[in-house]
């Protein structure tokens, strides 16, 4: 009777041959389990809220309040140069006495700095020495002095309007007719751009400019 080879017991604990892997041959490593998609990331440029537009308790993004822009000044709020209105000095002279007042005034605002550009002397009575002097070349050369600028330029108060402003203006009430200082004394003033110097009688002169200077 042959002899059956007796077959080998398997014990439960056994879980099987271990396979160990050929030399140079790298295990697989295990997948890893699926799990939850993550949220969509949104793309650079794609419309919605920031982050941190959304408040902590999960509510509705806040609204970026407006950038308010700069208010741009008007015309009517600009200030005006032309608009000032010059100082007012008035020293009391006679019509006689009037053209030498000018004259020391206008030495006291050199003596004080002012270039003599700036200067300019109207008279309503007879014309300043000066003035009587450069007519008798005529009066394109007169007036060429005038638009230089360079020095004091001396003229009749009824030519007021064809002067230039210049910061300071004399003006001497020595004679004319007695309605003279009303008609040029205000275009005296238009042409004043810091000071106005009128020398002449207080009373006269206040009630043409109408207050008391």
């Amino acid at each position: 009777m042959p002899l059956i080879p007796e077959e080998p017991q398997i014990h439960e604990s056994a879980q099987g041959p271990r396979v160990t892997p050929a030399p140079g041959r790298v295990a697989q490593t295990p997948r890893p389990v699926p799990g939850p998609r993550p949220a969509a990331v949104p793309r650079p440029g794609r419309p919605g809220p920031s982050p941190a537009a959304v408040s902590r308790t999960g509510g509705s993004p806040r609204p970026t309040p407006p950038v308010p822009r700069a208010p741009q000044p008007s015309a009517a709020s600009t200030p005006s140069v032309s608009a000032a209105v010059p100082q007012i000095q008035l020293i009391p002279a006679s019509a006689e006495g009037a053209l030498d007042a000018a004259e020391e005034a206008v030495d006291l605002l050199l003596d004080a700095g002012r270039a003599p550009g700036d200067v300019l002397v109207l008279t309503t009575g007879d014309p300043h020495p000066w003035a009587a002097h450069e007519l008798s070349f005529g009066e394109a050369s007169y007036w060429a002095q005038h638009d230089a600028g360079d020095d004091v330029f001396y003229a009749d108060a009824a030519q007021a309007e064809r002067a230039g402003t210049r910061p300071v203006v004399v003006y001497a009430a020595n004679g004319g007719a007695p309605d003279d200082t009303a008609r040029t004394l205000p275009s005296a003033l238009t042409r004043a751009g810091a000071l106005l110097i009128v020398c002449g009688d207080p009373q006269q002169i206040n009630s043409v400019l109408g207050a008391s200077v």
